[in-house]
């Protein structure tokens, strides 16, 4: 009986031992509990350019509503309200959007191929020429940058080179440049026969050199039925450029597919590469 009344102790001790110990708490489901927010990252986010300053704001806004009084213009005085209004301070590529009243969806009404302006882009452009034998002596005489045949493809495919604006083929070696399709299409150089890029067998190698490198342009429309040229630079004079459009745009004209009904040329715009687009009756 004492060692057992010694065990219990004063009833202050006995309650001591008798009191529950705490319960932990349960543990949440996975996945229950709230990620932290992730902190902000201070600075300029990709894809968000900075806020424009008020002065360029202004000046926006007043030739946007400058252009939206005069509305369609003629195309000399389209060319010289572009240069009044360039802002850039460098030599700007002059270009043509065109609206076309074309089905896209379908294969007849797909518009594809070349011109040949007479003032030229106002740029270099740098001519690779799939051709073998003496289509090769003919390429580099007429002044192309790249010449080859079977090794001009394996630096392609193994290099996967693409040091060039345009890239012409003679008949004979498209057999062998199909298997650079993959590469060379996403970048729209693949030469195709729409384009004038294919040199058929017995055709002149030289003058098709001697034209993309003057500045012939290549066109397609796009999946909006559009189609989008550069056809010159802001300091040609504004007859250059009026000669260069009209050619443009009566070429386009001229390619409307048999199957379009109702209007095909529904606008045209020119613009510069910095500045708003003028609507122009051609």
């Amino acid at each position: 009986m004492a060692k057992s009344k010694a065990k219990e102790g004063t009833p202050e001790e006995a309650a001591a031992r008798t009191t529950e110990a705490p319960v932990a708490p349960t543990a949440a489901p996975a996945g229950a509990q709230a990620e932290a927010p992730a902190a902000k990252k201070k600075g300029r986010q990709p894809g968000h350019p900075p806020r424009r300053g008020k002065k360029l704001r202004t000046l926006l806004n007043n030739q946007k509503n400058k252009l939206a009084k005069e509305g369609t213009q003629t195309l000399k005085k389209a060319i010289a309200t572009l240069k009044q209004i360039k802002r850039a301070k460098f030599n700007e590529t002059v270009e043509v959007h065109m609206s076309l009243g074309v089905d896209t969806t379908q294969a007849d009404q797909l518009i594809r191929g070349s011109v040949a302006l007479p003032h030229g882009i106002g740029k270099s452009v740098r001519v690779a020429v799939f051709c073998q034998g003496e289509n090769q002596n003919v390429a580099k005489k007429a002044g192309a940058d790249f010449v080859g045949g079977d090794d001009l493809i394996k630096k392609v495919q193994d290099e996967n080179w693409m040091d060039f604006d345009v890239a012409l083929a003679t008949q004979d070696m498209m057999a062998k440049v199909i298997r650079l399709g993959k590469v060379l299409g996403p970048r729209g150089l693949m030469p195709t026969p729409k384009a004038g890029t294919v040199i058929p067998n017995g055709g002149d190698v030289a003058a098709a050199v001697v034209d993309f490198k003057a500045g012939k342009v290549e066109y397609r429309t796009d999946k909006g039925g559009n189609i989008h040229a550069g056809v010159g630079k802001i300091d040609f004079t504004d007859d250059k450029l009026v000669e260069n459009i009209t050619v443009f745009v009566n070429q386009i004209r001229n390619a409307k597919p048999a199957g379009v009904k109702g209007n095909y040329v529904l606008s045209i715009t020119v613009a510069g590469t910095m500045t708003p687009g003028i609507a122009v009756s051609v």
